[in-house]
């Protein structure tokens, strides 16, 4: 649409699709990993202080004011007391359809029993019914087995096609709706029919249609594009005071263009180069006015409206040069070329260098401090290069981070330093492709679009599996990267590969 409503709020990627629950206590945060994602498998554990706080989560959500008859859509069969008290039997088979969808699979009688026999244990002291069973919906929200997928080996002797089929539902659900299978991938998986390539292609389908999506559209872009990071940058506030309005900071809203960015090219299924490169883009009033220098106008501290604006500059567009980005890989009072070029090869190219040597001097951080008074950051740059242990990095970064010169440390367009030194942003590309602007740069990046493709895959499956990849998934990245092709690399045709790839299937 012409204009879409941004939310600022905690949670902000489900405030827009469905309700809030109030007294909700504060989701747990996993850590993400170096050039990945939150839910790496060999970063995640369960310390007894993180299951406590899920513990207190789950309890925070069975009794909130908002947990109730009204909202909840299984109250009448096991929250509400029944007619008769309830003995074993019962109560097992009240709680058995409550975990077999939290667990995403059968639940075991010995599992079943425990928690039935918990219930009534509670029953019989004088608990109220309602709140027994709130304990025990809190008790399973905060589980392991809610919290965590089970690896499934298929060597193994439950390596029945239904099961199989429970654990790519789980998988699909978890990587396109970041939520539990829907009843139409449980059905199938009962079956087993979920296995079927055509089958789950359909399925693939119907869930990108689904208003879940939202979830990966902002949990994936967030975190594939490092968002995260521009939550802690502090750009020096007597020299871009206009960064800052009254208590809100334009950083928040400064995050919601790329992700709307990729959020329209998923939803119109755009070749995905428009990630590079794009003709429009989403951007509030206060936001428009601190590209173009003109004076702030605030948001509002919740929601505000963001317009869609036709580019016709290749200076705009595009995750590459939006403001977040650019204000996360700066300093307080200057460019940081180095973060910048990290940046582009670690998320645009998937190919981060290695970490810098420790014994290597900072910068001064103005640009009318020291050597930068007199010289533009390129020039001072130089020395690193005559390194020998700093060259081979910064001959692959440098370059990256120079085509970014012209925009300053919250983003905006600028031709000279503040020392009146003119902003140089030619370079060389993959060492043969010479650039002299940030519109030649951003076209030789789209000259071969496999190379973005190939590296956008890989990030995308990475995040599917929950794991880094290896020499294994070579084979799929390939298939991936050759199948979307077909279809211009169409963000939706690209998801749909990953979907059905080898790596993703077994």
């Amino acid at each position: 649409p012409k204009t879409v409503t941004v939310g600022s709020r905690p949670l902000g990627k489900s405030q827009m699709i469905e309700p809030r629950l109030a007294g909700v206590a504060p989701f747990p945060q996993d850590l993400r990993a170096e050039h990945g994602y939150d839910n790496q498998a060999d970063h995640l554990s369960l310390s007894p202080m993180l299951m406590e706080s899920f513990l207190t989560l789950a309890r925070s959500i069975t009794l909130s004011p908002d947990f109730n008859a009204k909202n909840v859509g299984i109250w009448k069969t096991f929250f509400a007391k029944p007619a008769e008290a309830p003995d074993r039997k019962t109560m097992a088979e009240r709680l058995r359809p409550f975990l077999s969808r939290a667990f995403r699979e059968p639940v075991d009688e010995a599992t079943l029993d425990r928690y039935a026999g918990h219930a009534l244990e509670r029953l019989e002291k004088g608990v109220a019914h309602e709140e027994v069973m709130r304990d025990v919906a809190a008790a399973v929200l905060a589980s392991p087995r809610f919290l965590y997928l089970r690896s499934f080996d298929p060597e193994a002797e439950r390596s029945a096609p239904e099961d199989q089929a429970r654990h790519m539902a789980s998988r699909l659900a978890l990587f396109l709706h970041g939520s539990l299978p829907d009843d139409e991938l449980l059905r199938l998986a009962e079956d087993g029919s979920l296995l079927e390539p055509e089958v789950l292609a359909d399925q693939a389908e119907r869930m990108m249609n689904d208003r879940r999506m939202k979830r990966f559209c902002d949990s994936f872009a967030a975190q594939w594009l490092q968002l995260d990071r521009i939550i802690s940058s502090r750009p020096d506030k007597q020299k871009f005071k206009d960064f800052y309005f009254l208590v809100y900071r334009k950083s928040m809203w400064m995050m919601s263009e790329p992700l709307l960015l990729f959020e329209t090219v998923f939803v119109e299924n755009r070749p995905i180069r428009q990630l590079i490169d794009s003709d429009f883009s989403y951007r509030s009033k206060s936001l428009s006015n601190f590209y173009a220098g003109r004076p702030a106008t605030p948001n509002g501290p919740v929601t505000a409206p963001f317009e869609r604006v036709p580019l016709k500059d290749a200076r705009e567009g595009g995750v590459i040069t939006c403001a977040a980005t650019m204000t996360m890989t700066s300093g307080e009072k200057r460019t940081h070329p180095i973060t910048r070029g990290a940046w582009l090869l670690t998320v645009i190219l998937n190919d981060p260098p290695e970490p810098p040597p420790a014994n290597v001097p900072a910068l001064p951080e103005g640009e009318t401090e020291g050597e930068l008074a007199t010289k533009t950051i390129r020039e001072v740059f130089a020395i690193h290069r005559e390194r020998e242990d700093c060259a081979s990095c910064h001959n692959s970064i440098d370059p990256l981070g120079f085509a970014l010169e012209n925009y300053d440390p919250v983003g905006r367009w600028r031709e000279v330093y503040d020392n009146g030194l003119a902003v140089d942003a030619s370079g060389t590309l993959f060492r043969d492709k010479a650039y002299g602007d940030i519109a030649e740069f951003k076209a030789l990046l789209l000259e071969n679009p496999q190379r973005f493709a190939r590296a956008f895959a890989s990030h995308l499956l990475r995040y599917a599996l929950g794991r880094e990849l290896t020499a294994v998934d070579t084979p799929s990245i390939d298939r991936i990267v050759e199948r979307s092709a077909k279809d211009d690399y169409r963000l939706r045709t690209v998801l749909r590969e990953v979907v059905l790839s080898p790596s993703f299937r077994n």
